[in-house]
This record gives structure tokens, sequence and C-alpha cells, in this order.
């Protein structure tokens, strides 16, 4: 079972930046779409942007110009660089893997962002 460890997370002031990395335990396919989703409290977890093996993006309006989702196949790793981040990003941030032939899908366990002055 692959596993995926997400790091990156921390607290950053309004208008700051950061990155979140990913790392797959198995290697990355092109049967895979990777991704990273972000969850508060009581909301339903929502998609930030997702990359296929090709390197095809897809964002959230929220993050469209902001954020940019990145993928290393020979690290196994995906990326999501944020910039110009507000408060209303402060969430956990999940990877996702999603087979695309199956729809099985297989999260990490999650990095807080807080955005906060």
């Amino acid at each position: 079972q692959v596993q995926l460890v997400e790091s990156g997370g921390g607290l950053v002031q309004p208008g700051g930046s950061l990155r979140l990395s990913c790392a797959a335990s198995q290697s990355i396919f092109s049967i895979y779409t990777m991704g990273w989703y972000r969850q508060t409290p009581g909301k339903q977890r929502e998609l930030v942007a997702d990359i296929t093996y090709g390197g095809w993006t897809n964002y959230a309006d929220s993050v469209k110009g902001r954020f940019t989702i990145s993928i290393d196949n020979a690290k196994n790793t995906v990326y999501l660089q944020m910039n110009n981040l507000k408060p209303e990003d402060t969430a956990v941030y999940y990877c996702n893997r999603r087979n695309l032939q199956s729809d099985i899908n297989v999260w990490g366990k999650g990095t807080l962002v807080t955005v906060s002055s």
C-alpha cells in the first residue's frame, strides 16, 4: 500500500508563501492523478489543485494565480507552491493519489497551514 507523507505546513503571515511537499512511497505512474485538497472544521474536503503524470493541471478558482502544483516523477514527489496566502487559506492540506482506472483514492495524514498575523 502506497504511503503519502506531506510536509511544509506551518504558520505564515498574510501575503506570505509556503511550499508543501508530498512524498509517495511508490512510483507515480500515468494511471494516477496527484492532488492537494484542504479541509477546515465543519466543512467538506475540497480540491485545491491536481496534476496528471504528464503535467496537466487543474486549480480551484480560489487559488488560481496564487498556487502552483508541480510534480517530480523521478523523486515521486508532488509540490504545492502557495504565494500571496490569505487567512481563508488556513486549513489542513491533504495529499491525494487517485487511480484513474479504479477511482481508488489514497490520502496522506495532512499538514496544517495557518495564515494569520
